[in-house]
């Protein structure tokens, strides 16, 4: 976002935080948000309207009372009032942080019921079975299919292995992939859950699972390094041969025995 959006996402983002600590049900309020976002990519001349930075704010927020009030929650209308109200340089610009308040409500959900870190392992370890299997990407991301099969595969694959929040942040992955693939999609909701818990994500690959004490270990290293909580997104690949991968951001450790054999080849003019 650029100049007059990132001052309005941020207010949006405060307006919709103070609604989170109120009494909220986080669920709803996400699937609302959800819905609202579809709504405004779905029908141009209702973003626009909602968007124009020309207009002034109370019409801006009555058009919503008028379209959506008491088709979602309460909670939720007064959300996209707050963000509708604000003045937005680029007309994506509003979607998008509504998506990104429907994400981050889904988040708060889990984190109330202590499973947060759970949803980001799934979504990763999701996005990559889906990433190595074309047949299931192709089932899932295929226009041409069905969204009630799309439903039924996902319920069958995490049905009963996975939180509530996870099986519905893939639907909506699934469902409303907003123009990017399905890893772009999982790799946004991660960063959202990400800014939400105010950590930073590191992805390490590995010839061999990390039991939970390596895990526990590297955790306390790199958040002593970097001064802030560190969640763990492991990935396991024999071809590495040994030693370990570390990405955060941009910063990239590579200490495998394949980097290393790379490494003394090119030295060696091989």
């Amino acid at each position: 976002m650029h100049g007059s959006s990132r001052v309005a996402a941020k207010a949006a983002q405060d307006a919709f935080q103070r609604t989170l600590d109120g009494d909220v049900d986080c669920a709803r309020l996400g699937e609302d948000l959800f819905a609202v976002t579809s709504a405004l990519d779905a029908n141009i001349p209702l973003r626009r309207a909602v968007g124009d930075p020309s207009r002034d704010a109370a019409p801006k927020a009555a058009l919503v009372e008028q379209l959506f009030g008491g088709r979602i929650s309460a909670e939720a209308v007064e959300v996209v009032k707050s963000v509708v109200s604000q003045r937005w340089a680029e007309e994506r610009d509003l979607p998008d942080i509504l998506e990104e308040l429907a994400v981050s409500s889904v988040v708060a959900g889990a984190e109330k019921q202590g499973r947060a870190d759970q949803v980001e392992d799934d979504l990763f370890r999701f996005e990559r079975i889906v990433a190595g299997n074309t047949g299931l990407r192709d089932a899932l991301t295929d226009r041409r299919s069905d969204v009630q099969g799309k439903d039924e595969l996902i319920s069958t694959l995490l049905g009963g292995k996975a939180s509530d929040e996870t099986v519905r942040l893939v639907r909506q992955a699934v469902r409303s992939p907003r123009g990017r693939r399905f890893d772009q999609v999982i790799e946004r909701y991660l960063g959202i859950a990400s800014v939400r818990r105010e950590q930073l994500v590191a992805v390490v690959t590995s010839a061999i699972h990390l039991d939970a004490s390596q895990r526990d270990r590297l955790v306390a290293a790199l958040a002593n390094y970097y001064d802030k909580a560190v969640h763990l997104n492991v990935v396991v690949d024999p071809a590495v041969l040994g030693g370990i991968r570390v990405q955060v951001g941009d910063d990239v450790v590579d200490g495998t025995i394949l980097r290393r054999l790379d490494t003394a080849k090119r030295l060696l003019g091989g």
